[in-house]
């Protein structure tokens, strides 16, 4: 296949809500420069970009896909993303990668939430943007209001390039940059180019002049010429369109009909001779605070920006060339590991189909397979010293389930499945709970799961069950309590004895020595769990002997791993063992453990216990016509707020609520704000659970106990 340098390769993220069209317009423009030679659809299940089963099943783009084309002597990039936020970590890959980022707009819905949602990944990564209203000749479609709402959402730096017209009943669309008319057949394809008409004229240089201006804005030079002639010529509107999309203060609006094949080739044009290349753009930073350039005559260095596995080929792994060139069986070092790769084949890939390549230069995206110790996120560079490319951060798990395997023969099967699944997807967060003893799944919502799922049935062959996860409670006390405990067992020969007198306290951090006893020793244990043992010898007389006191600290140490209430741990205690007997014969190391756990337990249980819960500090940004909704729901889930401050359209609303009120919390909060609003998470601290939940808990202990 043809080599591109990377000035002639354009790399294009096509974005946007579910069912924009973007995978319907990938397959047009691939079938408009003649790569194939008949057009798929979504619904016939035949399109380059939607070809994984799971896709088939849901008639909707799942995974992101790079594709390929070429016009006009110009290689464009194609990477189709999904349009659902459950899905966002294909989507910010691909957003991070590309050099421009195509926005779809269904011309009958607007911008909607969907599109507000993914727009802030796009602002957020600061990328030259365009947008295409798609779908301009549906029966409901409403192109001036599309546009409001673009304009609503991104500001008035969207600017017309096209609009739609009807012209003796044809679809027509008047390019303002060209200022030419664009008649369309019934079928699309190749337009009748004509003058702009009489009726149109005026509208067309109105926005012409809204675009030279906008235009003349990002470069200084250009606005010269501006104030000079009153205008600027074709040429210097495009090189002032392109500077203002790497500013990101211009956003032109395109519009087409991918399924009918309309203005997909004038947008295919605009791509080729105005949108940015990976040339233009800044320079990649890497973590040591190093820049790379996109120079083909720089040492070879690659970003990893996405992982998959395919039954027959393996572990597909998909990069862009930053830096320099680089050709089949060449030797690149991975900068975290500090290993070699040898990249046996290159590959362009056009969905399932793989194009053998010998060399890709900077600016390029490629593939290859069967490499040993390369994740997403990793640098392969020509020396092992070279910088690493800053990563891509995803967002973390809105919903949390514990996996298990539904035949327990098949545990190991899936714990293998789940490490290979998620190593390619990292909005996927794999966990292990040692106090739970639970494997936990994070994903982006209900959806991420169903795909979870689907891959672990059909892929990777086990059939699995989730549920809501166990909350790792914690029991502590509210008050001192005393407690002595004889243990006496008589079998024929020794036997065992062992008597312990003890007090138990609340143990925080400051507080004063206890009074009233004959402290003789004292040892602090920081608990692997968190909290405090406080453990003090306050034996008088040599009633037992100091050889037995670590053993009943160690039976204490029992108990508290398995708390009485909820076999929750235990933290927070101090515990003064202060008079006991023994037995010169029978009493042992066994019998002072088994006593002092017994003592410690039946203290424990007349010390007013109680039961501790994870809290998470949590900042919610929620648009703020929909704020009283969310605090509502928050405050029903005993969340505590403590602040709120407005950014822009938002409410930054932060709060501290218990783990346990989180399990649906994500499902409902989307329902509320329509998926607007965002929110991250972090662990704080424990707190005591109310009355009438920690009655509740014991009682189901003690109903599965029975």
């Amino acid at each position: 296949m043809k080599v591109f340098d990377n000035k002639h390769i354009k790399n294009v993220a096509f974005v946007g809500t579910h069912r924009a069209g973007k995978t319907t317009l990938s397959e047009t423009m691939l079938f408009e420069a003649g790569l194939i030679n008949r057009r798929g659809t979504v619904e016939q299940q035949n399109t380059v970009s939607d070809y994984h089963e799971f896709e088939h099943q849901r008639g909707a783009s799942v995974f992101s896909t790079p594709l390929h084309t070429e016009w006009r002597n110009y290689k464009i990039n194609i990477i189709d993303t999904p349009g659902l936020d459950d899905y966002i970590g294909e989507i910010i890959s691909s957003i991070r990668v590309a050099d421009t980022i195509v926005t779809v707009i269904n011309a009958k819905h607007g911008a909607d939430i969907g599109t507000e949602i993914i727009w802030n990944y796009v602002d957020r990564y600061h990328k030259p943007t365009l947008f295409v209203i798609n779908k301009i000749d549906s029966e409901k479609a409403n192109f001036e209001t599309s546009v409001k709402s673009l304009q609503a959402l991104v500001g008035n730096n969207a600017v017309l390039v096209q609009y739609p017209i009807k012209l003796d009943g044809a679809q027509c669309i008047v390019d303002v940059l060209k200022m030419k008319c664009y008649k369309f057949g019934p079928e699309g394809g190749k337009p009748e180019k004509l003058e702009i008409p009489e009726d149109q004229l005026e509208y067309a240089k109105q926005l012409q002049n809204e675009l030279v201006e906008k235009a003349a804005e990002n470069d200084e030079e250009l606005m010269e010429l501006y104030f000079d002639k009153g205008t600027l010529n074709e040429d210097e509107l495009r090189q002032g369109i392109k500077m203002g999309m790497l500013n990101h203060d211009l956003f032109p609006i395109f519009c087409v009909s991918a399924l009918n094949d309309m203005g997909s080739g004038r947008l295919m044009g605009f791509i080729d001779n105005v949108a940015p290349s990976a040339s233009d753009l800044n320079p990649e930073q890497t973590i040591e605070g190093d820049l790379i350039k996109s120079d083909v005559n720089a040492d070879a260095s690659l970003f990893v920006f996405k992982n998959i596995y395919q039954p027959n080929l393996g572990q597909i792994t998909f990069f862009k060339v930053m830096s320099g060139q680089v050709k089949v069986n060449d030797k690149l070092f991975n900068t975290r590991t500090g290993e070699s790769e040898t990249l046996n084949q290159l590959y362009i890939m056009d969905g399932r189909q793989k194009h053998s390549v010998q060399k890709l230069n900077a600016g390029d995206i490629g593939a290859t397979t069967k490499l040993k110790y390369t994740e997403t996120n990793d640098t392969l560079a020509t020396h092992a010293e070279a910088g690493t490319i800053k990563p891509i951060k995803f967002p973390q798990p809105r919903l949390v389930k514990t996996v298990f395997a539904e035949t327990a023969t098949e545990e190991e099967k899936l714990s293998d499945a789940l490490r290979s699944i998620s190593s390619q997807d990292l909005t996927i967060n794999l966990s292990y709970n040692n106090e739970t003893h639970q494997t936990l799944i994070g994903t982006q919502g209900e959806l991420h799961l169903a795909t979870l799922n689907w891959l672990l049935e059909h892929v990777y062959d086990v059939k699995v069950k989730f549920e809501a996860p166990k909350i790792s409670y914690r029991e502590t006390i509210q008050r001192s309590a005393t407690a002595n405990y004889r243990h006496k067992k008589q079998s024929g020969g020794s036997g065992q004895f062992g008597q312990v007198h003890l007090k138990i306290e609340p143990y925080y951090e400051g507080m004063p020595e206890p009074e009233g006893f004959s402290l003789r020793g004292k040892e602090v244990v920081d608990l692997p769990w968190d909290g405090k043992l406080v453990f003090y010898n306050c034996i008088v007389g040599g009633v037992i002997d100091q050889r037995y006191l670590p053993s009943i600290m160690k039976g204490i140490l029992e108990v508290m791993e398995s708390g009485p209430l909820t076999d929750s741990y235990i933290r927070d205690v101090r515990v003064m063992v202060y008079d006991g007997k023994m037995h010169a014969v029978d009493s042992n190391d066994i019998s002072f453990k088994i006593a002092g756990s017994y003592a410690f337990k039946d203290a424990f249980l007349n010390a007013n216990p109680k039961l501790l819960e994870p809290t998470v500090k949590m900042q919610l940004r929620v648009p703020e016509q929909m704020i009283g909704g969310v605090m509502t729901e928050l405050q029903s889930r005993r969340a505590l707020i403590q602040g709120i401050e407005t950014e822009a359209h938002f409410q930054i609303l932060n709060c501290t609520i218990p783990s346990a009120e989180l399990t649906d919390f994500s499902s409902q909060l989307r329902s509320l704000t329509q998926g607007r609003a965002t929110y991250s998470s972090r662990f704080d601290s424990y707190s005591a659970v109310p009355n009438h939940i920690q009655k509740q808990l014991v009682k189901e202990k003690e109903l599965i106990t029975t």
